[in-house]
């Protein structure tokens, strides 16, 4: 028998009238007649061809076949109540599950904290990150591999969205005995004399970027690239070299005992930006992630820029 036949409110009123044994307060408790909950009791009789309850005028009763059939209805009815519940927990942004990439130093240092405050406030949603090298963020919105992604500024196309949440200057990174480290600023034309060592494509591309139009013997050019940041740190730790970096991560560069150095002539902001498609529905989950991400890192950029971006005046954005 097809279950389109059925209706909720029979099984409602199969449910409450075992309940209570009594039509009257049966009919109370579902805000209807006393003769309309009969009628709705008699209808799903009619339905399954068996009688749900031995009546008198004096009693209601279960029938043997009340009794065999009513795990089953209430087992619809808890279940009806369940997925309810989750479509209000998702029209409430309160369950799902939503996807960030982030690159090496935002996915392990920062954004982690955020996805904490976030479970306090939703626990229902799972938050899954994934750490992704800084020229993949885009093409990793675009392909839907993500729901959402933060990194530095990278040229989008119309399928995505790109939000800016903070700035950062670029800065050097160098171990404490670096010749550099003793200089209390350096300038762009210093680093021609020393090695450098950078992570990644991305930051190679942009230090170049900086200079692009500086005379062939003044561009700044790494000697070495290394995947992440964190290998590129390791080395800088040993003195074998120093590397750019943007100032947010220091998170990371502490650690491992490395100084920051101001460079400046010009000086170079790095914007940190959320990015997400544009032709995708995001789901009520992923809306409420991004909206308390994107709060939640302009809040740690101002707190961070107490002894960084607002000791760098005059800063230019560029690369």
């Amino acid at each position: 028998m097809s279950l389109i036949r059925y209706t909720l409110r029979q099984f409602e009123a199969f449910v409450t009238v075992a309940e209570l044994l009594n039509f009257g307060a049966s009919a109370e408790r579902m805000g209807l007649t006393a003769q309309a909950v009969s009628q709705l009791v008699a209808e799903l009789e009619t339905l399954l061809g068996f009688r749900l309850f031995d009546r008198t005028t004096r009693r209601v009763a279960l029938s043997s076949g009340g009794r065999d059939f009513l795990a089953s209805a209430q087992s619809v009815l808890h279940q009806l109540n369940r997925a309810d519940s989750v479509a209000d927990d998702v029209r409430n942004r309160a369950a799902g599950v939503v996807r960030i990439g982030a690159p090496l130093v935002l996915a392990s240092a920062v954004v982690p904290a955020a996805m904490r405050d976030f479970a306090a406030k939703r626990p229902k949603i799972a938050v899954r990150i994934r750490d992704l090298p800084v020229d993949s963020l885009i093409d990793a919105v675009v392909t839907g591999d993500v729901d959402l992604a933060v990194g530095p500024d990278r040229p989008v196309s119309a399928d995505v969205l790109s939000e800016p949440l903070f700035d950062s200057p670029w800065v050097l990174w160098c171990a404490a005995s670096h010749p550099l480290a003793k200089k209390r600023k350096v300038r762009w034309e210093d680093l021609r004399e020393h090695a450098l060592v950078a992570a990644g494509r991305d930051h190679e591309i942009s230090v170049s970027l900086m200079h692009r139009n500086a005379p062939e013997g003044t561009r700044i050019m790494p000697v070495h690239v290394v995947d992440n940041i964190s290998t590129a740190m390791g080395i800088a730790s040993q003195g074998l070299a120093a590397t750019l970096a943007p100032a947010y991560v220091g998170v990371m560069a502490h650690p491992f005992g490395l100084v920051m150095k101001r460079v400046v002539e010009p000086e170079v902001i790095r914007k940190v930006c959320l990015y997400r498609s544009k032709v995708r529905q995001a789901t009520p989950a992923a809306e409420g992630f991004a909206m308390h991400l994107s709060d939640w890192l302009k809040r740690w950029a101002r707190q961070k820029s107490q002894g960084v971006i607002s000791d760098f005046p005059g800063l230019i954005h560029g690369a």
